[in-house]
């Protein structure tokens, strides 16, 4: 199969089709729980370091 020569500049916005990432998994409960205790951790500690 003979390549096409190039015609110039391609347009911003076009992509070259690939396969499609696969969906990422809803989170579980023990990580969001762990997500929300590390929020709090740093915000604790934060508000810490002002007050001092």
């Amino acid at each position: 199969m003979r390549e096409r020569p190039y015609e110039g500049r391609i347009p911003d916005g076009d992509r070259v089709p690939g396969p499609r990432r696969p969906e990422r998994p809803a989170l579980t409960r023990r990580q969001y729980a762990y997500g929300v205790t590390v929020a709090l951790l740093v915000l604790g500690l934060l508000v810490l370091g002002l007050v001092r």
